[in-house]
């Protein structure tokens, strides 16, 4: 009956001359979205694709404890929770807060890993990781990975995890040099003997890497993340042909002495654009984006943005390497479970 009724609908749209469009069918390609996608501060934001056929969106906890967010378009976000609650927030920095966190699906359950840390405190501050069953949580932690002075890396914050070759990876570094260093196959510890290899320079903080074709992308920030208007964080990106590097600007000039490409600056409307999430692909293979930024037009806090990045001679675009304020809609469908 369902759909003797679509069939019918359909028909009579066409007969009308209308531009058409049913439950089920293709719709975003004509619909548009404006950034912000969420106008309150969700920095550094980190976001995945579940069994549930929901997106998880996670940030820094200018929401206490971690905030979740979910959609099925990647325009239309619902908070449904935190990550920790009060009583089961990680501890090893007692007085520091959640930043940065890094959400993954390993071995048939939700990984989280975080940053933990109190502002200014570079030698203390570390990286933990928490598991969960289900993206909303809740979630178990599992303590520090490592802190800035067991690793000897100061500022040890921004987790990214990578697998390829069979091994798991965890990179990492804000402004002291990006890190990378082998996991344990479940990924809740440092793999035992495993050293750490840097891979790009001292300009560098929030790092995701991303694999196409035959090389491997270093997303990266710049700048000044946290200073309101006055916020200089940039987007940038670098490509080796190899996970460990060496990560080089169109130039050929390494990532290690501070070489890169601009991807997202700031313009009329947005400045701070910056920390970029996994890239995420809709249902029409368009590479979709997320990053924050401080708005012109409402100051408080580092608000959600999202860009189509585009492919132009093997490197990443976004249009002006700048903020939207509209642009068409990621494609999916409808149904799409």
């Amino acid at each position: 009956m369902e759909k003797k009724m679509r069939r019918k609908s359909l028909f009579q749209c066409l007969l009308a001359g209308s531009l058409c469009f049913l439950p089920g069918m293709f719709v975003g390609a004509q619909e548009m979205y404006r950034n912000p996608v969420i106008n309150y501060s969700l920095p550094d934001p980190t976001v995945i694709k579940a069994n549930d056929g929901y997106f998880y969106l996670y940030a820094t906890e200018d929401i206490r404890n971690t905030p979740i967010h979910r959609s099925r378009n990647l325009v239309d976000w619902e908070e449904i929770g935190t990550a920790f609650t009060n009583e089961t927030r990680p501890t090893f920095e007692p007085k520091g807060g959640l930043w940065a966190p890094d959400i993954n699906y390993i071995g048939g359950r939700y990984v989280l890993y975080y940053s933990m840390s109190v502002w200014g405190g570079e030698w203390t501050c570390g990286i933990g990781v928490a598991t969960a069953d289900k993206p909303e949580g809740p979630f178990t932690d599992h303590g520090a990975l490592f802190r800035s002075n067991t690793i000897q890396v100061q500022n040890s914050i921004d987790p990214f995890y990578i697998e390829e070759g069979g091994k798991k990876y965890l990179f990492w570094g804000s402004f002291h040099g990006i890190y990378g260093i082998e996991l344990s196959d479940d990924g809740l510890s440092v793999r035992a003997g495993a050293e750490k290899r840097q891979v790009a320079g001292t300009a560098y903080e929030g790092t995701y890497i991303h694999k196409r074709g035959g090389y491997y992308y270093l997303f990266a920030s710049v700048g000044t993340c946290c200073e309101g208007l006055k916020s200089t964080y940039t987007t940038v990106v670098g490509r080796s042909e190899n996970l460990f590097g060496p990560y080089v600007d169109k130039q050929g000039r390494p990532m290690m002495e501070n070489h890169h490409e601009v991807l997202i600056h700031k313009n009329d409307a947005f400045v701070g654009t910056g920390h970029n999430s996994e890239i995420v692909t809709d249902d029409a293979g368009n590479d979709w984006v997320f990053y924050h930024a401080v708005s012109r037009a409402n100051p408080t806090g580092r608000v959600l943005l999202m860009d189509r990045v585009r492919w132009t001679d093997g490197w990443p675009e976004v249009t002006g390497n700048e903020p939207s304020s509209e642009a068409e809609a990621p494609v999916f469908h409808t149904d799409k479970k």
